[in-house]
């Protein structure tokens, strides 16, 4: 974007499959409310040849990224070894990302886009990140739960340093994943201190997901198969939310309200339906 600003996914094999998860990402863009234009500022960043090959058919803005020695191909299971080997290696990337100058929105690929997030985003902070549960009061650091999948960071000194000691806070929290190390790190003195980053929690009522689904659809503006383990519960899930958005959109009246689109309040979410209970679901051998 003229700012500096670029939109960045990942994608492995097990999700660049046909009729997989990256088909339903780039149709959110498609379904969505006057977001189509945001797919020319995306980069997709492929970890491994399968998902490039199969991006490159489909976008234009592709990267593939290569970490030696690890195989991300297959379905990564929450919080398994290669799980959290593909969650410090996209830190690092985005990291580096920064150090280029490059402000940037990251969304996981399993997020529908609905609205132009721009619209709500706040002109003023650092690091914007979104929750699995709102808890009121949007700069409580001690009290959010941030969720990596979903954030908006502005490339300056701060945040570069912010990233650095971010990725160096996993050899203290060997085990823990990077949302854990993040809630973890910004409650540390020295964090504050050294840093000093502004960070500010998204409501779930605008960027929503499946631990807390927005009431309201006239507000959402993404929605988050978060709080779901299993890519046929995801993808389950994930069709249900755009059908469901579409007919939202196919049977309101939507009347323009400032930056975004206001409507007779309707909710419609079916989902989640298949992610509901996934992880007590998930058999004990893939933990």
């Amino acid at each position: 974007m003229p700012d500096k600003t670029v939109i960045i996914t990942s994608l492995n094999e097990a999700w660049a499959a046909n009729n997989s998860m990256i088909d339903i990402f780039l149709e959110g863009f498609h379904s969505g409310e006057n977001i189509t234009h945001l797919l020319r500022h995306l980069v997709i960043v492929c970890v491994d040849q399968k998902a490039y090959d199969r991006c490159v058919q489909l976008h234009p803005h592709c990267f593939q990224m290569k970490t030696s020695g690890i195989d991300f191909t297959a379905e990564k299971i929450f919080m398994t070894a290669d799980f959290l080997k593909m969650m410090w290696r996209r830190i690092e990337f985005l990291g580096e990302v920064l150090q280029l100058g490059y402000s940037f929105i990251f969304s996981d690929g399993d997020i529908l886009w609905l609205r132009d997030p721009f619209a709500v985003f706040s002109k003023n902070m650092d690091v914007q990140i979104s929750t699995d549960q709102y808890r009121g009061r949007p700069f409580d650091v001690r009290n959010q739960s941030p969720n990596s999948g979903f954030l908006y960071v502005r490339s300056n000194n701060r945040t570069i340093e912010m990233y650095k000691y971010w990725y160096e806070a996993r050899l203290r929290n060997p085990g823990k994943n990077d949302q854990h190390v993040l809630k973890a790190i910004l409650q540390e003195q020295d964090f504050g201190s050294q840093v000093g980053v502004k960070v500010q929690f998204f409501e779930t009522l605008y960027f929503s997901g499946f631990c807390k689904v927005s009431q309201d659809m006239r507000k959402v503006v993404t929605m988050h198969s978060n709080c779901c383990v299993g890519l046929e519960n995801k993808l389950n899930d994930l069709r249900l939310s755009l059908d469901d958005w579409r007919l939202y959109k196919n049977t309101s009246h939507p009347v323009n309200e400032g930056n975004i689109t206001q409507a007779p309040q309707r909710n419609l979410w079916r989902a989640p339906s298949a992610c509901k209970n996934s992880f007590e679901r998930l058999a004990p051998w893939a933990l």
